[in-house]
């Protein structure tokens, strides 16, 4: 059985696809070995709540676009977490991603403010500076 999940935070996009295999998971088509130690952290989060039998006998290839590392790591984390909980359809671990992190399963809707017109160009809010005397 062939699971395709997605998931997104701030302009990053995750796709996710899982199949039946040796146990490997790719990132971009790398290993994981060759990724910086913290974004290895975050893309194996959902692996290790899950546990070893659920993941072991499973081949995960994750594709990013769009966004910076830390934005894609965090999409490739709710994608691998949505592919385990629909691969083996249990609400138990479901469960344990929701009071983990709620992250790992539900987007975060933030998104960022466009900046308003007549303002200085350093943000949404930001006020150009006024001068009394």
């Amino acid at each position: 059985m062939v699971v395709h999940t997605s998931g997104k935070r701030k302009t990053a996009k995750a796709r996710a696809t899982v199949k039946e295999g040796s146990g490997t998971i790719r990132f971009n088509s790398k290993p994981l070995d060759v990724l910086e130690e913290s974004m290895k952290r975050m893309i194996e989060e959902p692996l290790r709540i899950a546990g070893e039998g659920v993941y072991s006998d499973l081949q995960i290839q994750v594709d990013t676009e769009g966004g910076g590392k830390n934005g894609q790591a965090e999409a490739a984390r709710m994608a691998v977490a949505r592919a385990l909980v629909e691969q083996t359809d249990d609400e138990e671990l479901e469960n344990e991603f929701l009071e983990y992190d709620r992250n790992m399963l539900v987007e975060d809707s933030r998104r960022t403010e466009t900046r308003k017109p007549s303002q200085s160009s350093k943000g949404a809010r930001h006020k150009q500076q006024k001068s009394y005397r």
